[in-house]
């Protein structure tokens, strides 16, 4: 269907057949013997890369992996590096305050700090315009990701024997249904 419709366009829209284009040049170009060589090829193949650089089209081979969106620095170039990924930092900081909590014996709130700790994330990631490496992904899959995480943590914390501080009514009788 494809070849049918390049038939069709090429005898209404011309009256020369369009040439094969060779393994270095754009599709579509026509090199005659008179183009062979010269300033006049040598224009044609600028104007033909020039065209190509302008194209809003995404590539069809990819080269590098673009850096997610808020992955720049979260402080000036000229900052020390602590304070280029302040946002990071803070997230693990958090993070191994509560891996320290729990190792003490306090894994109540050990799991609240670093659910937190997740939750904190998000809202940095949906607030900021530049996070450094806390930012992943895209924003949309970073805050949910971590929020998501951040409230199921949380979540896993408030419903902790002994003594729940949270109680879900289905809760005890699912446990019970998948344990017996």
């Amino acid at each position: 269907m494809r070849a049918e419709r390049a038939d069709s366009e090429g005898s209404a829209g011309s009256t020369k057949p369009a040439a094969p284009s060779g393994p270095g040049e754009p599709a579509g170009s026509a090199a005659g013997p008179a183009s062979g060589s010269g300033a006049g090829a040598k224009a044609e193949k600028a104007e033909a890369a020039a065209g190509a650089a302008r194209s809003r089209r995404f590539p069809s081979v990819t080269r590098d992996t673009a850096r997610p969106e808020g992955g720049g620095r979260a402080a000036p170039g000229g900052a020390p590096a602590p304070a280029r990924q302040w946002p990071m930092l803070a997230v693990l900081a958090a993070t191994a305050g509560g891996l320290l909590a729990t190792a003490m014996g306090h894994p109540r709130l050990g799991c609240l700090m670093i659910g937190i700790a997740l939750i904190a994330a998000s809202v940095l990631r949906r607030i900021l315009p530049s996070v450094g490496m806390l930012a992943v992904r895209s924003r949309f899959t970073d805050m949910v990701t971590y929020g998501l995480l951040g409230v199921a943590i949380v979540l896993l914390a408030l419903v902790m024997e002994p003594k729940p501080w949270l109680h879900i009514p289905f809760l005890e009788s699912a446990v019970r249904f998948t344990v017996r």
